[in-house]
């Protein structure tokens, strides 16, 4: 009771020295404010914008799968280890670094074109955040419809109950998004199942040669790791599949 009453007298003496601004109270924060221009176009103060970035913020490791060449990229270089056979090298830091770095060349045309048209003419005040926000989402529709299957766009909207659009700058985004990582997944897997035939046919000529020799308590995976390796250093296969990669976006 002692403790509890200890307590309490403290709480009551902090909540008497707090300072109480009787104005502020009938008036309300300012800093949370929003006023309407001469044209109509509402503007937001500092601290809302500030709110709003901050949640686009915690959006952008999805926006970055989702929305860029990210998807794509991870999903190649992840089959190719597998295929490799090579479990834990390069690690998963290493290839989600490359990938990073990679989608970031990718997509250095779009990023370009977004500080261009929106970020800087809004953070000059030439343009407001609505409307920036428009222009910065028209170089991604941009790119993600010429990376869309047009049978994935329209899959998507007719499960959203849409007869069909009349241009891309029609296509909402709640389609185009879900429409372009099936197409990016599609694509991946296709690449990927390219880059798994060479080396599946040394598995199989490896396997057969160590049958053929009784070897049947050897692993013929521990023989064909070395010939796997050695193919694609010969090929130079890290220039190979980052060139193809990176030139897949721009065909």
């Amino acid at each position: 009771m002692k403790r509890l009453s200890l307590s309490m007298l403290f709480i009551l003496v902090a909540v008497m020295l707090l300072p109480f601004d009787s104005a502020m109270a009938q008036t309300g924060i300012d800093a949370l404010t929003m006023t309407t221009s001469e044209d109509g176009e509402q503007t937001y103060s500092v601290s809302l914008q500030i709110v709003a970035l901050m949640t686009v913020l915690t959006l952008l490791p999805a926006a970055l799968m989702m929305m860029t060449s990210f998807t794509r990229i991870i999903i190649v270089l992840a089959i190719l280890r597998q295929a490799l056979g090579l479990m834990q090298t390069p690690t998963t830091q290493t290839l989600l670094g490359l990938a990073l770095f990679l989608t970031f060349f990718i997509m250095a045309p779009v990023f370009n074109k977004i500080n261009n048209d929106a970020i800087q003419p809004y953070i000059n005040e030439s343009l407001g955040m609505q409307d920036a926000a428009i222009k910065a989402g028209e170089p991604l529709r941009d790119f993600m419809m010429s990376q869309t299957r047009a049978a994935d766009v329209n899959m998507f909207a007719s499960i959203a109950g849409d007869d069909g659009y009349e241009s891309v700058a029609d296509v909402p985004f709640t389609v185009l998004v879900p429409a372009f990582v099936t197409s990016e997944l599609k694509t991946a897997f296709q690449i990927g199942f390219l880059l798994f035939i060479p080396f599946l046919i040394i598995d199989l000529v490896v396997a057969s040669v160590l049958m053929s020799m009784g070897m049947m308590m050897l692993s013929p995976m521990i023989v064909s790791l070395p010939f796997k390796i050695m193919l694609f250093v010969l090929v130079d296969g890290w220039n190979l599949i980052m060139g193809t990669l990176a030139s897949s976006f721009y065909v």
